[in-house]
């Protein structure tokens, strides 16, 4: 598949390792089929933690898909479908906003347990192969996740709006996630 991750040539150790051995790989939105978004995007029980979110047509899902792939082009960078075994369990990666680079991560209700390895394989990609030098996550009131960004060098950054409505804001760069990326590893 164009756009695969190689996971064998990337050295953060275990994650990648655990991802290849449980099929997960990270590709184009572009390479999976559309009626796959399409259940994802208007899956309700995500919906609470996604205060956009709406539901999509199928026109609008091909409109959205070509949007996050035009933004490899726009600016570098853009968000992955996530698939595991091939079949689509979730969408991430960088979206550039006026903050800079925002990482977002939505992974089917099955697959929730695959959010921390995908998380450190996204950042070590964006700081290491993307060149981008911090990154930004924005989560809604709904959701408590402080320490686990915490965790991985996150710090708090304050409060942004997107369509009306207000998001926590988060901050990591490049220095924090290498000493953060190292603690992980050990």
């Amino acid at each position: 598949m164009r756009g695969l991750i190689s996971l064998t040539t990337l050295q953060t150790g275990a994650h990648h390792r655990d991802m290849h051995e449980a099929g997960i790989a990270l590709v184009r939105l572009s390479e999976v089929p559309l009626e796959a978004v399409h259940a994802l995007l208007n899956d309700e029980r995500s919906h609470r933690h996604l205060p956009l979110a709406a539901p999509f047509t199928p026109e609008q899902v091909a409109a959205w898909v070509r949007d996050k792939d035009a933004q490899w082009e726009e600016a570098g960078y853009g968000p992955w479908a996530v698939t595991v075994d091939g079949r689509l369990a979730g969408w991430g990666g960088f979206q550039r906003e006026a903050s800079g680079a925002d990482l977002a991560l939505v992974m089917d209700r099955a697959d929730w347990g695959i959010g921390r390895t995908l998380l450190h394989v996204m950042l070590e990609r964006g700081f290491a192969e993307l060149g981008l030098d911090e990154v930004t996550v924005a989560l809604p009131f709904s959701r408590n996740a402080t320490r686990a960004l915490m965790r991985f060098g996150f710090r708090p950054d304050g409060e942004v709006m997107y369509g009306g409505i207000m998001f926590r804001q988060y901050r990591l760069d490049r220095a924090a996630w290498q000493v953060t990326a190292a603690s992980l590893l050990e």
